[in-house]
């Protein structure tokens, strides 16, 4: 398995569709994901990614700092960071709070937006990726907006056209609906990253572009595959045929920080998730990630976590210690999401 594939199935996505929103120009709102949105399909996720499927039509979204982004019928944009932002007919339009204007389904389908001046119209289906995962380097690593333009792309097609099925059936509450939006609100994700990973300058640095490089790409993947070895600097080396400070020097350069650290973090989010899904015993799953004692294991979970791998499996909502939260605010200038 290539490393990112390993690392998108240890994010453990779910997704759905929450929102069938018409448009008319000149139209702008202002709109973030909550926990709200996302109810009916999984209990509060650590982390959520917003994206919005532009069926027909066309749109201009901005997020605050960036330049805005033109869309079109066919284009998802992703929101790896769920930042506020507007979306609108045009520039300069005074936006109105997206939650103001949602009406629910009273049947349990999509709830609706119909929204403007009676102008051009356009389409637009608002979705969720969610993850238990609260902070991860390929999420971390990816932009503040993503997008995937399907028009044209073969291997898209099919993911186009099934999901403007899927969410006119989901109108209609057809049986398996909703889990077909989700299904392929997961697969809309992955293409989208991996899109984006393809399209990387050949001179990029950083963490997805280190995947990318042969050398690294493959010392990550060996890392993933056999996580319990006791990997060496000097042993990855060997394996990518380089010497030990070359392939230090590499890895640090692509991916910012060095080999061991980069497999001690690893080793605590396979862990993390593995405490959560299974019932195997810490001691089994310390030795599973790479450590011969439990108690080596619980020390370095607990620098990593905050709370103890048992307190971690017990309690669900348990989250990181208050100096390793990551403040999350709306960017300034846009209207926080108003709470229900």
């Amino acid at each position: 398995m290539d490393a990112l594939s390993d690392l998108l199935r240890v994010i453990r996505l779910s997704g759905g569709v929450f929102l069938d929103a018409e448009f008319s120009a000149p139209w702008c709102i202002a709109a973030r994901v909550g926990p709200e949105d996302c109810r009916a399909a999984m209990v509060e996720p650590a982390h959520l990614i917003a994206f919005h499927f532009v069926v027909a039509g066309e749109a201009l979204l901005q997020v605050a700092g960036e330049a805005p982004v033109p869309l079109h019928g066919g284009m998802i944009v992703l929101l790896p960071h769920n930042d506020a932002h507007t979306l609108g007919s045009e520039p300069g339009l005074q936006p109105v709070i997206a939650d103001d204007l949602v009406s629910p389904d009273p049947d349990g389908g999509l709830a609706r937006i119909e929204f403007g001046g009676g102008g051009d119209a356009t389409h637009i289906v608002c979705g969720f990726i969610g993850t238990d995962v609260r902070h991860h380097p390929l999420i971390d690593a990816l932009p503040r907006t993503l997008v995937l333009d399907l028009n044209g792309k073969p291997a898209c097609e099919w993911i186009r056209s099934s999901f403007r099925y899927a969410a006119g059936e989901h109108a209609t509450i057809r049986a398996g609906s909703a889990i077909m939006l989700a299904r392929l609100s997961e697969l809309l994700f992955v293409e989208t990253v991996r899109c984006y990973v393809d399209a990387l300058p050949g001179d990029r640095r950083g963490w997805l572009a280190g995947l990318r490089d042969p050398v690294v790409g493959r010392a990550v993947a060996l890392m993933h595959t056999h996580l319990s070895r006791a990997w060496t600097s000097e042993q990855l080396a060997a394996e990518v045929f380089l010497s030990r400070s070359a392939f230090a020097d590499r890895f640090v350069a692509l991916m910012g920080v060095p080999p061991m650290k980069y497999l001690a973090a690893w080793r605590m989010q396979v862990a993390a998730q593995r405490l959560r899904e299974c019932h195997r015993s810490v001691a089994q799953i310390a030795g599973e990630v790479g450590y011969e004692s439990e108690e080596a294991f619980t020390r370095a979970f607990k620098r990593a976590f905050g709370v103890s791998p048992s307190i971690w499996r017990r309690y669900p909502n348990a989250q990181p210690a208050p100096e390793q939260r990551v403040a999350h605010r709306p960017p300034h200038g846009y209207p926080a999401r108003r709470q229900s």
